[in-house]
């Protein structure tokens, strides 16, 4: 059962293996073990930055594609959502228009970046997706009408999804049961759906294919593969499931503009999770928006304490400083890529190769 769930795809390393059960046990138990709003919104989006980076690396890993107009699609994902539930209510239908219409939007746009764009190699094909989303996110900001413009969307779900919804008055083990917990097993359950199939993708004849042109363009359209049409169809499955990551967020946040699911600095943090957990390896996807986010959203805590432990020493508490959480998360990164060159999961496998 196991093999069919993850297309043969087997950690290859015991250590790896048991980081990703702890990882899998601690986002589905995450409302028990890790109490609180904070730690329930940051489960969230590790969920949600699972399946957008691993669509990510579908297209950078798998198939060699430098791409910075992901996160569009992200964001289509999640204005579909607010714009459909904004006009028509917060109704189970409205999502599912706001889906359907986002991942024809998304079908299109990538299709025709890749018809129009894959055939410019290397630097120059980044570039052209780089001023794709730039004026993507400005149209997003000036149609304020349909989106909202530079204040967003906030937008409702429906009753079973929302905080207000209680079916039980007695909390169970000690975390009372509302429609934020079912919203976030929802998003949990799509996110392992979606991260499986993106295993079976990379692991099928098409996956396999993908890693030829990633190693050897040439050698791979001498042989008989139409390298554009691989990529092309690469790039545009990774814009479907970059669209419902942009979907599961809206959902979680009831809320969506420019800044929340277009900006640059999403594009960024995917670049670096992926460098981090590991290119070419859906698992470090999983891996590495874990590390990165409970990083960024609890570093600035433990600097303060750290500051308060050290306020005998001027100096040190001044470097421990919260307000350096960015400097120290810089260097964290830095020691990553140095320790972990080929990203955490790479590392594990090489060194369980040479064992």
């Amino acid at each position: 059962m196991f093999q069919r769930l993850l297309s043969g795809d087997y950690p290859r390393s015991k250590l790896l293996a048991v980081i990703l059960v702890a990882i899998f046990l601690g986002l589905a138990f995450a409302p028990f073990l890790f109490p609180g709003v904070k730690a329930l919104s940051v489960a969230a989006k590790v969920l949600v930055f699972v399946v957008l980076v691993a669509s990510f690396d579908l297209l950078l890993g798998y198939t060699g594609i430098v791409s910075f107009a992901h996160t569009m699609f992200f964001g289509i994902g999640a204005y579909g959502i607010a714009v459909a539930t904004t006009r028509m209510g917060p109704t189970w239908g409205a999502l599912a228009v706001g889906l359907s219409g986002a991942l024809v939007l998304s079908l299109l746009l990538s299709l025709a970046v890749g018809l129009f764009s894959l055939r410019v190699r290397a630097i120059f094909f980044a570039m052209i997706t780089l001023a794709v989303a730039a004026a993507f996110q400005t149209l997003a900001s000036q149609l304020s009408d349909i989106t909202g413009g530079e204040d967003g969307l906030t937008f409702k779900v429906p009753e079973i999804l929302s905080p207000s919804f209680e079916p039980f008055d007695d909390p169970f083990l000690g975390v009372s049961i509302d429609g934020r917990l079912i919203c976030y097993y929802l998003l949990f359950v799509t996110a392992v759906a979606l991260v499986l199939a993106l295993l079976r993708i990379v692991n099928s004849p098409f996956g396999r294919v993908l890693q030829a042109i990633r190693e050897n363009e040439f050698r791979a359209e001498a042989i008989g593969y139409r390298v554009v049409v691989y990529r092309t169809t690469s790039s545009v499955l990774s814009a479907l499931f970059a669209c419902c990551a942009g979907a599961m967020l809206a959902i979680w946040l009831r809320y969506n503009g420019p800044d929340t699911s277009l900006s640059f600095e999403i594009m960024m943090d995917c670049l670096l999770i992926v460098v981090i957990g590991g290119m070419g390896t859906i698992y470090g996807s999983a891996i590495g928006a874990v590390l990165f986010l409970v990083a960024q959203s609890y570093l600035q805590d433990l600097l303060r304490v750290g500051s308060e432990a050290t306020a005998g020493l001027p100096w040190l508490s001044a470097l421990l400083s919260p307000d350096r959480w960015l400097l120290w998360l810089g260097v964290l990164f830095v020691l990553s890529v140095y320790y972990f060159p080929t990203g955490v999961v790479g590392r594990l496998r090489s060194l369980r190769a040479a064992r």
